[in-house]
């Protein structure tokens, strides 16, 4: 178990490793970029390590990413847990029989799949992603999840912005962030 004090620590060497771009990918807004995070080899592990670590012991069967940046995370998390790993993906890109949710963005609509025969009624499942904003893809992916009959035991993620209060849309669920900006 990490100390209050280090783990303040390991959220600000995570930091380091991420670069803001202001006015992409519109002007006005300041994006995280994860990019020079990813690149680093120390900085990848151990931000692995801080979404894997409080759903250690818990018995994920699971770990569920909505592509593409839940991909690169969820994966990783899912060797770190030693489970599997279950895709969420826009229309036409599972080739299996599939469930959709449709939701909404700040300007229309979107669609997320997951396949009907990916996880069966009570798998423990938890959702991950690099990411959360205003919570209307991870409330999405929550909804397919209900939809499979799936126990979802949390979500974690990399950065979350409080401003945008994203945990609105997934109160009753166990949400974890290593960086808040």
């Amino acid at each position: 178990m990490t100390s209050m004090m280090e783990s303040d620590h390991l959220a600000d060497k995570l930091k380091s490793m991420i670069r803001d771009i202001p006015d992409f990918p519109k002007p006005g807004i300041l994006f995280k970029d994860i990019s020079p995070l990813l690149a680093d080899p120390s900085g990848l592990a151990l931000a692995v390590e801080l979404m894997s670590n409080p759903f250690r012991n818990r018995g994920v069967h699971y770990v569920v990413g909505a592509e593409s940046r839940g991909f690169i995370f969820g994966t990783a998390v899912a060797q770190a847990l030693n489970c599997g790993f279950i895709p969420i993906r826009k229309p036409g890109k599972l080739p299996g029989e599939c469930t959709s949710v449709d939701y909404e963005l700040e300007y229309g609509t979107d669609t997320l799949q997951i396949h009907v025969d990916a996880i069966s009624p009570g798998d423990r499942v938890l959702l991950v992603d690099d990411l959360l904003a205003t919570g209307g893809t991870m409330a999405a992916s929550v909804q397919l999840l209900q939809k499979v009959d799936a126990e979802i035991l949390g979500i974690s993620v990399l950065i979350e912005l409080l401003e945008l209060d994203g945990r609105r849309l997934l109160e009753g669920h166990d949400v974890h962030s290593i960086l808040r900006y």
